[in-house]
């Protein structure tokens, strides 16, 4: 069956689920949109408060349905998964997150294989690798959420001391979403001007101190955010929907998400976060973005870290 990329499905109808179909509503992208859970009502009732809205943005139907109902979905949004106990240690949460996508992926993956298939669910780069083992379909089409929200929280600190537009700071982070993540400041620029010498134009010669607490920050948030997903799922959800606007759009965007690696950076057969191209079929290309020696050695220990919890949850990655 032929995908309709004026319809997105949704997955998953908890906290993020729920901020990920309100703006997309939003959005004026989709003609369509089904919203699917384990829990029914839990869909029904997010559906019937979305459709209410109706009046106040573009004409839109908007449903909660089953896994048929995913058959002809151009964008399937994965936002299932079980929240992370105070109790459980990092890898029992990952393994019941595993555990929830090898569930779904099959009872997906026997109605749409078509479908261009965005990964929100924590830890986004362990979920987009074993949703690329779950179904065989090209791996550009399985994408991960990845460090486009970290990317653009560095943007909005680095544009508020530099009292800059953070639109007109230019960089990204990159490797894991978590606390391994990594910053690249030695290609960071604010409109073409190098970011140490725009901090020195303003006054600040010694910017050292400030970039190093600003990833730590950034690092803590992309860390603890499956302990706090109820204050994280509004960035969360205008993330996604940036993607799912490249992708109907086909703007050949350069965002840092998650998809598979294939040599760059002698990184290979893991997912992880880096610059990619993102148009009408998903993941074109990655985007090879200079870092110094020291950067590229904190991405590569950020890849071994995935890559073993991969080993240890998936078996040994390919």
């Amino acid at each position: 069956m032929a995908v309709n990329m004026r319809k997105v499905a949704i997955v998953g109808c908890g906290r993020s689920g729920s901020a990920v179909s309100f703006s997309l509503m939003q959005s004026g992208l989709f003609s369509e949109m089904v919203l699917v859970d384990s829990l029914a009502k839990k869909a029904e009732r997010v559906a019937h408060d979305l459709a209410y809205g109706i009046s106040f943005v573009k004409p839109m139907n908007i449903y909660a349905g089953g896994y048929d109902d995913l058959a002809d979905a151009g964008i399937i949004v994965i936002a299932a998964g079980e929240p992370r106990l105070s109790t459980d240690s990092r890898m029992e949460f990952i393994r019941k997150n595993v555990n929830v996508l090898e569930n779904i992926i099959p009872k997906i993956a026997a109605k749409n294989t078509e479908a261009i298939f965005l990964i929100v669910t924590n830890p986004v780069d362990i979920l987009t690798y074993a949703a690329l083992k779950y179904i065989e379909i090209p791996e550009s089409r399985i994408i991960g959420i990845g460090t486009i929200l970290d990317t653009a929280r560095v943007k909005y600190l680095v544009g508020k001391k530099l009292n800059v537009d953070p639109r007109n700071v230019h960089g990204f982070v990159v490797g894991e979403h978590g606390k391994s993540e990594v910053a690249i400041w030695s290609s960071a620029r604010v409109s073409g001007v190098p970011l140490r010498d725009f901090f020195e134009m303003r006054g600040y010669p010694d910017p050292d101190e400030f970039l190093e607490g600003v990833i730590k920050e950034v690092r803590k948030d992309a860390g603890d955010l499956s302990y706090r997903k109820d204050d994280t799922f509004f960035g969360v959800a205008m993330a996604a929907r940036r993607v799912c606007e490249a992708i109907i759009r086909d703007e050949k965007a350069v965002l840092s998400v998650t998809s598979l690696m294939y040599g760059a950076f002698d990184i290979d057969g893991i997912a992880l976060s880096m610059p990619a191209v993102i148009g009408a079929g998903g993941v074109e290309c990655l985007v090879p973005v200079e870092m110094s020696d020291d950067e590229l050695e904190e991405v590569l220990k950020s890849a071994a870290t995935v890559k073993s919890i991969v080993d240890d949850v998936l078996g040994e990655a390919r």
